[in-house]
């Protein structure tokens, strides 16, 4: 798709990935439509966009919130004139094994991780097809999403579905010629690994949230390089521009994902 002149709305967009995606889809000469729960970090990141000329606008809300999504969605389109493509990439984590995982632990993940991609949906997609210009729906998932991995039970829950979400929307939108992808990235040097600190104190805030993994370099126990946000959200807008599903920016991935079906594939057999 063209990019010029179209309008995208970027949830988790005050930092990392969503920030990137903002960026160069600035460039680009798209309007960009920043939303995130962090007043402070949005602000920052409207603003160092803004240096660089982009037309760009902040939006601050919970994606976790029905409610509060429905009435966002009118907004970028009173800012920007238009939007055209939408990239639900908001994301927190927790780690641990499943059986140490508390209720409040798997519905915050859920919440933001799930029904914040399914919010992004509801809010956003009618506005498109009524619009009838096309467009464009992106998520961030994981490796996670497509290959189990010990001791993200709940991310991996939330990111299967993301997942499946995108294929789904991948073949039901054709016929509006709205394009669907999907980012399932290992590891990025994002702060994900510090998403506690937006943990609501209804389900326990930040000192309930059991930490993920270190994520760098010098953790020999995960999987995968640590790829800068640069690379992967590069990746991330070429995808969109040429309407691929599947972002998998690690090689690293291939061989995890392959014997995964290679298994499925063999239970035939049995």
């Amino acid at each position: 798709m063209e990019v010029a002149g179209k309008g995208a709305i970027i949830t988790g967009g005050a930092s990392g990935i969503g920030f990137e995606v903002g960026r160069l889809l600035a460039e680009r000469g798209a309007r960009v439509a920043l939303v995130d729960i962090e007043r402070t970090a949005l602000d920052r990141a409207v603003e160092d966009l803004r240096a660089g000329g982009a037309e760009v606008v902040g939006l601050v809300c919970d994606v976790s919130d029905h409610a509060a999504m429905l009435a966002l969605a009118d907004q970028p389109f009173e800012a920007l004139g238009s939007v055209h493509i939408v990239f639900n990439n908001a994301g927190v984590a927790v780690g641990g094994p499943v059986a140490e995982m508390t209720h409040a632990d798997w519905k915050w993940i859920i919440d933001v991780d799930l029904w914040g991609p399914i919010h992004g949906v509801e809010a956003f997609l009618p506005r498109l097809i009524e619009q009838g210009e096309g467009g464009h729906i992106a998520f961030t998932a994981s490796f996670a999403g497509l290959v189990p991995n010990v001791g993200l039970g709940p991310y991996c829950v939330a990111k299967y579905g993301v997942v499946a979400l995108a294929e789904v929307l991948h073949r039901e939108l054709r016929p509006y010629d709205i394009g669907t992808t999907v980012l399932c990235p290992m590891r990025v040097a994002t702060n994900i690994g510090t998403s506690e600190r937006n943990r609501p104190d209804e389900l326990g805030g930040p000192d309930a949230s059991p930490g993920v993994a270190d994520q760098d370099e010098a953790n020999d126990d995960l999987s995968g390089g640590v790829l800068d946000v640069g690379t992967v959200a590069a990746l991330t807008v070429e995808a969109i521009v040429a309407n691929e599903l599947y972002v998998l920016p690690h090689e690293e991935s291939r061989g995890f994902v392959r014997k995964r079906f290679e298994r499925i594939d063999r239970s035939f057999d049995r």
